[in-house]
């Protein structure tokens, strides 16, 4: 019986899924950043793109010149956010980034989109997460809904398909669709 209790009970014993995968320091920062983001960003009017990248800024975030980063763009941690010039992040669009995340000049992530940095080791009992940094190169687009998984980079020029998901690197200039994504046709280069 007393075996049963502490298996309904996991806090009773040493249970790995109870450690925390973030340092105290990390949760006091993303607090005092969802304040910030609640409060100061995401109530600001579109046009006001350069407050919220003040803002982010302010966080720790690289943002070049011209960056729009709409008000309803959810951006996890700031300070592993690197952007070049004239970056567009639109509403709704996820930003998860336990690792460095950073998008090349003029690359685009639209609405929905989200970019995930980290996942969780699920073969370890302890399930710890494995954050894993991504790229998007310039002049690339993930698209509406679509997903890029932890580790991958997106090469210049490349464009993700509306809610297409990619599980590994995406080549220049090629527009990739589907689940997983696959590679569907060129795109012009016309820079």
């Amino acid at each position: 019986m007393s075996s049963i209790m502490q298996s309904a009970h996991p806090r009773s014993q040493a249970d790995p899924y109870l450690v925390a995968p973030f340092s105290f320091r990390n949760k006091l920062r993303r607090a005092v950043w969802i304040g910030v983001y609640t409060l100061l960003f995401r109530t600001t009017p579109r046009p006001l793109h350069g407050w919220r990248a003040m803002l982010l800024r302010c966080f720790g975030a690289k943002l070049g010149r011209g960056c729009h980063i709409y008000p309803k763009a959810r951006i996890w941690a700031p300070w592993n956010l690197v952007c070049g010039d004239v970056v567009g992040i639109a509403d709704e669009a996820i930003i998860y980034n336990p690792a460095m995340i950073r998008l090349a000049s003029h690359a685009t992530v639209s609405q929905q989109a989200y970019l995930c940095g980290a996942t969780h080791d699920y073969q370890s009992p302890a399930f710890p997460l494995i954050a894993s940094p991504i790229s998007v190169g310039a002049y690339a687009w993930i698209c509406a809904r679509a997903s890029v998984q932890p580790g991958v980079s997106v090469g210049e020029g490349a464009v993700l398909a509306l809610g297409s998901v990619a599980t590994r690197d995406l080549e220049p200039w090629w527009v990739y669709a589907g689940i997983p994504a696959r590679k569907i046709k060129a795109r012009i280069k016309s820079l």
